[in-house]
């Protein structure tokens, strides 16, 4: 009895065997908005650097036909070409795509796995499991089954060096003592699939649902089918407490509490509390004008509403940088000089073909004076940005933590919860803060903007603008700075309001 299985199927498996039926059998309930479309990306490109770690290779193309790509790897494999990357291997019904492959002849072969991790994760150690035991399966001897993952220590010259950004981990024994494991688990999903045929299994939602970085976990992500497997319960239901942690909700599931009615009772946290019991029962916001009031204090004009964008690739960009080194590249400056004062805009987009650090810290010097009170929604970030300019560059050390001295988080009131709405549903995001707050205002909603509308967007797309390709740089760039200035007019708009609230 065997299953049609790949190597990214397989490790689904592990995670919830109902992902493979569903994928067989529901592909369309797959809910795409669970992909981190700049993960994945990042993903691609640290998987094609390194395809150059051991010099010149033949790379397979990637086809629907599993068939094909394991016969053209054969015909590299009988010329002796000795790298391969994504050399592929079907072999009852059984399929993986081998990253790097080196090909050592008369049958003996190496294989690779790489990762845009910094670290050995479980499931990748059962990924490369799989791998051996396909190609063991199709004859061949592997030597060395190792992992390719980032050196985050390693620090760019003037040109990339892949052999110093990539560390090769060896696991070639572990990976053969989990052979065994191997051979189980493929026999229970073949059992699994064989018993459910087309009659979809049933199976309760759990720990499985949710990622995990928990050392033994082989789930890293939430599973995309989430939605579907949880349709059956109520609206809200014990998955929607914002915060709460996901081994409690999963013990009041199994103990069969469900919807907000049935959880309320149980429930001890406050902030909990407060969001079960505003979507049953409040219509109005709550709304402590003397806390907001108390709030308010700190805050003192002129003001600088100020919001930073950043990048941390897995690919350092520039010299001097490190991977997955946060550094900034823009950022968007309201001015409010007085009450009722004009409303002053500054800001900076840096030019994603150069490190612009150090003009960016240059410009915060002369945009924002020693001791200006700044506010910033989740200040910590804007805080730590600026130290690390700080330590970056000496020379404006002393400038740069002068500005340091009064900071404001904007998100304080939302965080302890001084307002607190049921359309927030636990969240204190600004990105639900805002619509909260000014419901139908489309000159404050994100979603109206063009191209950027998230800061999960923004890096993505400057280090796009940077590449000889891109045909729409000029565009993208009015849209990062569409997108950043709404960030601070909006902490405008939250103070304008909380003000509004205690007069």
């Amino acid at each position: 009895m065997a299953v049609d299985l790949s190597k990214t199927r397989y490790c689904e498996a592990l995670q919830c065997p109902k992902r493979v039926w569903l994928r067989k059998y529901k592909p369309d309930e797959y809910d795409e908005s669970y992909d981190n479309e700049a993960i994945l990306k990042q993903g691609s490109e640290v998987g094609d650097l390194a395809m150059g770690l051991f010099g010149a290779f033949h790379e397979i193309v990637r086809d629907d036909d599993r068939d094909k790509m394991a016969q053209d790897t054969q015909i590299e494999m009988k010329k002796g070409t000795s790298v391969i990357t994504e050399a592929s291997f079907f072999v009852d019904k059984l399929f993986c795509s081998v990253d790097i492959l080196r090909n050592l002849g008369a049958g003996n072969v190496e294989i690779y796995e790489v990762k845009s991790s910094t670290k050995v994760k479980p499931i990748y150690k059962h990924d490369a499991a799989f791998q051996y035991y396909v190609l063991t399966k199709a004859g061949l001897n592997v030597q060395k089954a190792c992992l390719v993952i980032i050196d985050n220590q390693y620090v760019r010259s003037d040109e990339l060096d892949i052999q110093q950004l990539f560390k090769i981990v060896d696991l070639t024994d572990e990976i053969r003592d989990l052979q065994r494991d191997t051979v189980k688990n493929l026999a229970d999903i073949a059992a699994y699939m064989y018993t459910a045929g087309d009659n979809e299994p049933t199976r309760n939602m759990g720990k499985q649902c949710f990622g995990s970085d928990a050392k033994d976990s082989l789930h890293p992500y939430d599973c995309p089918f989430f939605p579907y497997c949880s349709r059956g319960l109520p609206k809200p239901n014990i998955f929607d407490i914002r915060g709460m942690n996901i081994p409690a909700k999963v013990k009041f599931y199994n103990d069969g509490i469900y919807s907000f009615e049935d959880v309320l009772p149980h429930i001890k946290k406050e902030d909990y509390k407060q969001q079960v019991d505003h979507e049953l029962h409040e219509t109005e916001p709550y709304i402590d004008k003397n806390a907001i009031r108390s709030f308010l204090t700190q805050i003192q004009y002129p003001l600088y509403f100020l919001d930073f964008e950043t990048i941390n690739p897995a690919i350092p960009q520039y010299k001097g940088t490190r991977p997955y080194q946060r550094q900034v590249f823009q950022y968007s400056l309201h001015i409010l000089e007085s009450a009722g004062g004009k409303l002053i805009h500054k800001e900076y987009l840096g030019d994603p073909r150069k490190d612009s650090r150090e003009e960016i810290a240059q410009r915060l010097c002369q945009d924002i004076p020693a001791g200006a009170c700044i506010v910033a929604y989740n200040a910590s970030v804007e805080r730590s940005c600026i130290q690390d300019l700080a330590n970056e560059y000496p020379q404006l050390r002393t400038q740069l933590l002068a500005r340091l001295t009064h900071f404001v988080d904007m998100m304080a009131p939302f965080r302890d919860r001084l307002y607190y709405s049921k359309v927030l549903k636990g969240s204190y995001s600004i990105k639900d803060v805002l619509p909260a707050l000014f419901p139908n205002d489309k000159e404050l909603d994100y979603h109206a903007l063009a191209g950027v509308h998230n800061g999960g967007e923004a890096p993505m797309v400057y280090l796009e603008t940077a590449k000889d390709d891109c045909t729409d740089a000029a565009i993208k760039r009015q849209q990062m700075l569409k997108y950043c200035e709404l960030d601070t007019l909006a902490m405008v708009k939250i103070f304008e309001k909380l003000q509004a609230f205690t007069s």
